[in-house]
């Protein structure tokens, strides 16, 4: 079975990519003009993901910040549509319940590093230097392979820094922006 549809070329516009609709099974971002597809993270990702999201809610709870932990939502950067894995926003503005969050409002980005090589210059290479123009304070880069390990840093003179790297099989504590303790390795193991 096909499914006509009319074809797009050229650049792209924001009001553009976010017209297209949610799609479960791929993720559609805009850098500069051009529009970056990528297909659905598989079950080593999402397994990370969402055990990352509980220890980061859990921590922005603890904290008493007046902030809220969401995943996959469009984050508008100054020359970009980006949807990252985890981002904590201030509460006031995940509460409008938009469908995209101006970068200002964000305080950390998670970008779990997709295993294909396209995915892993995207996600090590092309995203950091827009979300540091966007002037998001902490970036945090979580690495399936050879080995978990979570790479945490933080935006020092309009470019990232890395404070620290949380390896698998050792517990690590993170200060900030949010004190929590976290194995890369327990994130990603399956439960028996």
């Amino acid at each position: 079975m096909s499914v006509a549809h009319d074809p797009h070329y050229g650049p792209w516009t924001m009001e553009e990519v976010l017209a297209l609709g949610e799609d479960r099974g791929q993720r559609r971002e805009l850098v500069g003009e051009a529009l970056l597809m990528s297909p659905a993270p598989g079950t080593k990702h999402q397994r990370a993901s969402s055990r990352l999201w509980g220890l980061l809610d859990a921590a922005v709870q603890a904290a008493g910040a007046d902030a809220e932990v969401l995943e996959a939502v469009n984050v508008v950067l100054p020359d970009g549509l980006f949807i990252p894995d985890i981002v904590v926003v201030e509460a006031a503005v995940a509460a409008e319940n938009p469908v995209t969050c101006d970068a200002e409002a964000v305080l950390l980005v998670v970008e779990i590093v997709s295993p294909s090589s396209s995915g892993r210059r995207t996600d090590r290479l092309l995203k950091p230097p827009y979300y540091a123009e966007a002037g998001i304070e902490h970036l945090w880069r979580f690495e399936l392979e050879p080995e978990p390990a979570l790479i945490v840093s933080e935006l020092r003179d309009g470019h990232y820094v890395e404070r620290l790297v949380a390896e698998a099989g050792r517990e690590t504590a993170i200060e900030g922006p949010f004190p929590l303790k976290v194995d890369p390795g327990a994130l990603v193991n399956p439960r028996r």
